[in-house]
């Protein structure tokens, strides 16, 4: 298990702006200052930090039915505690844990996947409670920090799969992109077992509301997929890599992709 703060100096503006819904209006010189006044708090009042792991894959569940989505699986199967069984949907089992990843659309993405790597990160409760301040005091600020808060719990996710793609071509193998939970059919309700598994709470101050919101908000899980070829979903070039400011590997003169 590796645990890491993160130094992060700059946010990247156009995805600050996207997060607030710009699509080309004119931006006033008032709002622009305050666009950057944000970012500049939020990273003053953001204290970014990760941890991750590498779990072999020790088996897969094809699930049931002709096409595997029946009706279990629409409403979810679940054991005695609530948590996800595995049943009904396909199902990648991780290696020493007790973390079942489960549905078509997380199964498509790890298909072939030798490792799965997994992670959590978060901005930092200061960037709650300054939300809530705002929230009472200055609700234009309010909205332009909360998204900042988003943008950098995101680079800090970037910080993170740059060192699981590191890790990887330590291995000799590659990854494909992040996967959450949450996205696609991929429930949130194995929120309880990815921070078990990461012991995220007692590492980075992670807990869950009773619908499985993370707390701090701005709080990411997810997963990567190791494998033994290049993956069609990575870039092939440096350039434009998210993660290339975090990169581990261009130091050495060497690049993720060959």
């Amino acid at each position: 298990m590796a645990v890491e703060s993160f130094t992060i100096t700059s946010l990247d503006r156009s995805e600050v702006l996207r997060y607030l819904g710009y699509a080309g209006q004119e931006i006033s010189p008032e709002l622009d200052a305050r666009i950057d006044e944000g970012i500049a708090h939020a990273l003053e009042v953001g204290r970014p930090r990760g941890v991750w792991r590498v779990f072999d894959v020790a088996g897969r569940d094809e699930g049931d039915g002709a096409d595997g989505r029946d009706a279990k699986d629409e409403l979810g199967s679940h054991d005695a505690e609530g948590e996800p069984d595995g049943h009904g949907a396909p199902s990648v089992h991780l290696a020493g844990t007790s973390l079942v990843l489960r549905g078509h659309d997380i199964a498509e993405h790890l298909a072939g996947a030798v490792s799965v790597g997994v992670f959590a990160v978060t901005a930092g409760m200061g960037i709650d409670q300054e939300i809530r301040r705002l929230s009472l005091t200055d609700p234009l600020a309010q909205t332009v920090f909360d998204v900042a808060g988003s943008t950098l719990v995101e680079r800090a996710a970037d910080a993170v799969e740059a060192r699981l793609v590191g890790e990887a071509a330590a291995r000799g193998q590659y990854v494909n992109w992040r996967f959450s939970p949450g996205y696609g059919d991929l429930p949130l309700d194995i929120q309880p077992v990815v921070l078990r598994t990461l012991d995220a709470t007692r590492q980075l101050g992670i807990t869950l509301t009773p619908t499985n919101l993370m707390v701090p908000t701005k709080s990411v899980t997810a997963v990567i997929g190791f494998f033994t070829a290049p993956q069609a979903s990575r870039k092939v070039t440096c350039q434009y890599c998210y993660c290339r400011e975090f990169c581990t590997i261009r130091a050495s003169g060497r690049t993720c992709h060959g």
